[in-house]
């Protein structure tokens, strides 16, 4: 993955789309524009750090809809909209949607460079929580079916006497296997064992 971030620029009105690539282009970023929500669905994006700046109200696709699109996809991406025709519903359901920001035309250069530096920065926030959620997830499959149950009981705040009463095995076996979970999840105490069974979305129901 390249650490360089890429700026997606979609607007259907040519001088807009390409004042908007200037500025971008003159502020050392790199840049890709398209004249439509379409023509950038079938776009094959780039895997690195990257934001789009969305115009709301397109000719075809608008913008909202490009919006929950990508948001349903398994590559979200950090937006920031612009528009010369901005009400207040629809920009409360484009920050609902999880944009970074909402900008009306003509709108301040610094502003919509400010807003892309925090949409990149949210994006390879992103990124970075999917990287160590694959390495958990190796960890994870690392484990065997009874290393599973352990982990799960264990993160669910059982003691090993419980864990091993639950299993129907013994407290000194219940060790063994809460060692290699740990070894496996390169977990160096409970809390961070707890904190990788949450971010995996784990759990174990506490017995009564």
């Amino acid at each position: 993955m390249t650490d360089e971030p890429t700026v997606f620029v979609v607007d259907d009105d040519p001088s807009v789309r390409r004042s908007v690539v200037r500025l971008l282009e003159s502020a050392g970023l790199r840049v890709e524009g398209f004249d439509s929500g379409e023509a950038f669905l079938e776009h094959r994006r780039r895997t690195g750090p990257a934001c789009v700046v969305l115009d709301v109200r397109m000719s075809g696709m608008s913008g909202l809809e490009l919006q929950r699109r990508l948001s349903a996809t398994g590559r979200p991406m950090a937006i920031v909209f612009i528009t010369g025709h901005g009400d207040v519903p629809m920009s409360v359901a484009a920050m609902k949607g999880g944009a970074v920001d909402f900008l009306l035309k003509p709108f301040d250069d610094e502003a919509l460079l400010a807003a892309i530096d925090r949409a990149i920065g949210r994006d390879r926030a992103w990124l970075l929580e999917q990287q160590e959620l694959a390495v958990l997830r190796i960890g994870y499959d690392r484990l065997t079916p009874r290393e599973q149950q352990v982990f799960a009981l264990v993160a669910a705040g059982l003691l090993n006497k419980q864990v091993a009463a639950q299993l129907g095995t013994s407290e000194k076996t219940i060790k063994v296997h809460r060692a290699r979970v740990m070894g496996k999840m390169e977990a160096a105490s409970l809390a961070d064992l707890v904190r990788h069974a949450e971010r995996l979305q784990i759990t174990a129901r506490h017995p009564d």
